[in-house]
């Protein structure tokens, strides 16, 4: 059952398919812009299909620790570290980045560490002084606790001796309660053990740690990272699919491709035909893996377990025409703001594969992120290929008509 453009061009892929009322095509959106890198997606996919590992050794190149798609990787994370020229320290750096802070100059180290170390004054409340977190903890009584029978009564001054707390009784008004601040009538007495109490807020973050912008005459780094989950595409016109002598490779009633793999023989013809390099066979099987777009899931109604555990947002999951929609909005509000590289990949149906059901935004070219420029399905020049196979045939049967004709009986 194949439509008029079932080899090129634009396409309802699950009609074509042969599915009588499918539910809207859905698909997911990448916005690169958003991705962290944390590598969420890659731990989800694995945990919820089942994936085997595919080892633990960093690549000795990058961050990366999978290094693309694999029958083993079905999500991949790419970590590009890229140099941007004309970037540098003050703020009068040019580009995107120009007029950002840069850290205070040499001369505010001293003011900095003297912050941290000395008595709080207020002057700086934004640089906390440094704090023993674990003596601090100590003076602390949890929310709702009450001090046990004998314990020496705490009201922000050291306790006097033999001064005890009767069983159950609550603090007076005034009474500082967690990190120094005033308690509330009839809260609990705090079990101080006749220690010191907090004299007034607390930092209990990690002593001495710098923080952002506060790093010593700190310049604008010269690259940038580019990061970017990559999938498998569900190609409108999926070359491997178009390929599969077994009919492992279906089309659902959403337009992903799944993979069967108890139907798979490993003949791996699907490897070569897919322009983007996706799909990969395991080298214990031989049998073709793939992302199959969480189908069992999104049959239950359920978000793919990607998109789910992305927390950024970065994978969006939903309709396929709502994410474009999303998406050109998403651009449109990155160049206003003077993102003029950001760029929409894999959304136009009128591209070499139909429009992608998994398509991204980008940051740069495509290549910088290992994608092709223009993938194209190897069915789309069919026609032209059967026409000049005709031509060729009829001409091959002319030349020997006119060879025979001429001979003499």
């Amino acid at each position: 059952m194949a439509g008029p453009n079932s080899l090129y061009g634009p396409l309802d892929p699950a009609p074509d398919a042969g599915y009588l009322d499918p539910p809207p095509r859905m698909g997911f959106f990448t916005d690169t812009s958003v991705c962290i890198g944390c590598k969420a997606c890659e731990v989800a996919c694995k945990e919820w299909n089942l994936v085997p590992d595919d080892g633990f050794n960093l690549l000795g190149t990058s961050y990366d620790n999978t290094g693309g798609l694999t029958a083993n990787s079905w999500r991949h994370v790419a970590f590009i570290e890229q140099p941007v020229a004309g970037r540098g320290g003050g703020t009068d750096t040019p580009g995107a980045f120009a007029g950002l802070p840069v850290g205070p100059p040499a001369s505010g180290l001293a003011a900095v560490t003297a912050a941290r170390t000395g008595q709080d004054t207020g002057t700086d409340p934004g640089v906390p002084p440094a704090v023993d977190a674990l003596a601090a903890a100590g003076t602390i009584t949890p929310p709702g606790a009450l001090a046990p029978p004998g314990t020496p009564a705490s009201t922000g001054t050291p306790a006097s001796p033999g001064a005890l707390t009767p069983p159950g009784a609550l603090a007076s008004p005034g009474t500082l309660g967690p990190l120094g601040s005033a308690a509330p009538a009839g809260a609990p007495a705090s079990s101080g053990g006749g220690g010191a109490a907090a004299t007034g807020p607390q930092f209990l973050g990690m002593p001495m740690a710098d923080l952002p912008g506060r790093t010593i005459d700190a310049p604008r780094s010269d690259f940038r990272w580019l990061m970017m989950s990559n999938v498998c595409k569900h190609c409108t016109h999926a070359g491997c699919l178009d390929v599969c002598p077994t009919g492992a490779l279906f089309r659902t009633e959403f337009g992903t491709v799944v993979v069967q793999e108890d139907i798979c023989n490993g003949c791996g013809y699907c490897i070569p035909a897919c322009p983007y390099g996706v799909i990969d066979q395991r080298k214990d099987d031989g049998r073709a893996w793939k992302c199959t777009l969480c189908y069992d899931r999104i049959g239950d109604g359920l978000t793919p377990a990607c998109a789910k555990a992305c927390p950024t947002e970065s994978i969006q999951y939903g309709e396929l025409e709502e994410l474009r929609g999303r998406a050109a909005h998403r651009l449109e509000k990155l160049q206003e703001q003077g993102v003029t590289e950001a760029r929409l990949y894999g959304h136009d149906p009128e591209d070499g594969v139909g429009g992608d059901g998994a398509f991204f935004l980008l940051l740069d070219e495509p290549e910088v992120y290992g994608l092709p420029p223009d993938p194209i399905v190897t069915t789309r020049d069919l026609k032209a290929m059967w026409k000049r196979a005709g031509v060729a045939a009829l001409t091959m049967a002319a030349a020997v008509v006119v060879s025979f004709a001429g001979r003499r009986p």
